[in-house]
């Protein structure tokens, strides 16, 4: 790896669904409407419904008191994803900057650092239900709106660059390739609402990230010191950036890769805890080690959750909303326990093979309990996981 500047070993939480909603996480928000995303939220609500929705989730689902639990849970950061309409350019959208501005001020109270994350952008780059728009992956077509979101990326940089509580900002979500398009089988599992917005979706190149991650860092670089990380994610081909951004113009570079056991899964990996320990020993600890030498690296998002702990194959995550229901608890309460502390563990040793991570997610808007078909979606809730022995708290 070459010289970069020494950055600390974050152990953070995700706080999504907050200024980005996902459904999964969060279903009442959608009540009365047969919208599956954010893109037609706004459009299958009378606006003054969207502005009071919007503005009370926001005010409520993270507020200080998060941010104080979130230090007293051991952790020294969070990652907070944002959509390309923060900034209310971009009707019928409600902007989200002043959350941000809040969210800097109670980190820097809790002496924790903030990961921005530009999740989504226009026309989306990868057709999931978190990519802005279901079905649907265009922007890497449209010039205007590769353009729109360089332009949110230096509004960032420019508002939080030089701010003590900034770790970094992270230039985009999750882009797919077609790797990843292929093992989703993207516009079958995310149907497009209007087939004709999804004309000629097609996954992102590699050739092409690389020139957008190229000026995209340079933007940012204008306004933001070097002690702050420029993050890229790896387009989940974590082993295909050895060669990326080698040149010494290029300072405090970080990889971020999204490593989860669904996805394990898809790739042939055992539903067992067996399985799911090795795959994590023979896999992520060893691939991120090999990347090490090249660059810091992350692992941004990951949970517990997995096909094992719910009884049934989720076929890569795939919820009640997509008809996969999880009914019967098939594991006992010292089972679960001894399943996801094993996983945690592996886990958790496998990201100190790199510079750290961030669990997905802090909270889930879900009751797992009551609400039938949910059995074992509480693994991706943070706090629900401590609170059951699952997670190690570590001050």
């Amino acid at each position: 790896m070459k010289d970069e500047v020494i950055i600390m070993y974050v152990k953070g939480v995700n706080l999504g669904n907050w200024l980005v909603l996902e459904k999964w996480m969060s279903p009442t928000l959608f009540f009365g409407t047969d919208a599956e995303d954010e893109y037609y939220l706004p459009r299958r609500l009378p606006r003054d419904v969207y502005e009071s929705r919007i503005k009370i989730h926001r005010s409520e689902y993270i507020t200080e008191r998060d941010f104080a639990t979130i230090k007293s849970m051991g952790l020294n950061s969070v990652r907070i994803p944002v959509p390309y309409f923060i900034f209310g350019d971009c009707e019928p959208f409600i902007g989200c900057v002043e959350e941000l501005d809040k969210a800097f001020s109670w980190a820097e109270k809790y002496d924790l650092s903030i990961l921005i994350d530009l999740h989504t952008v226009p026309g989306s780059q990868n057709g999931f239900d978190n990519g802005g728009i279901s079905g649907v992956c265009k922007w890497a077509q449209q010039p205007e709106s590769i353009k729109f979101a360089l332009s949110v990326l230096e509004r960032l940089a420019q508002r939080y660059g030089k701010r003590k509580g900034l770790w970094g900002i992270q230039i985009l979500n999750e882009p797919v390739t077609e790797k990843m398009w292929d093992t989703f089988n993207v516009q079958n599992r995310y149907k497009p609402v209007e087939p004709e917005l999804a004309e000629g979706s097609k996954p992102i190149s590699l050739g092409f990230l690389r020139e957008f991650y190229i000026d995209a860092y340079r933007i940012i670089r204008k306004h933001m010191p070097e002690d702050k990380a420029v993050v890229f994610h790896d387009a989940f081909e974590l082993k295909s950036w050895k060669d990326f951004m080698r040149e010494e113009e290029f300072k405090n570079v970080v990889l971020d890769t999204h490593q989860y056991l669904m996805v394990a899964e898809a790739f042939g990996c055992e539903k067992s805890i067996e399985g799911y320990v090795n795959y994590i020993k023979e896999n992520y600890e060893k691939d991120i080690a090999e990347m090490k030498e090249y660059f810091p690296v992350i692992c941004g998002e990951w949970s517990l959750f997995n096909s094992y702990g719910t009884g049934v194959d989720t076929k890569g995550g795939q919820s009640p909303l997509n008809g996969i229901e999880a009914r019967e608890e098939v594991l006992s309460v010292e089972e679960k326990k001894k399943l996801y502390s094993s996983i945690a563990e592996a886990q958790l040793n496998a990201w100190k093979k790199g510079n750290g991570y961030f669990y997905w997610n802090y909270k889930l808007l879900l009751d797992t309990v009551n609400e039938p078909g949910w059995i074992g979606w509480d693994s991706w809730d943070l706090g629900k996981c401590i609170a059951q022995g699952w997670f190690p708290v570590e001050r």
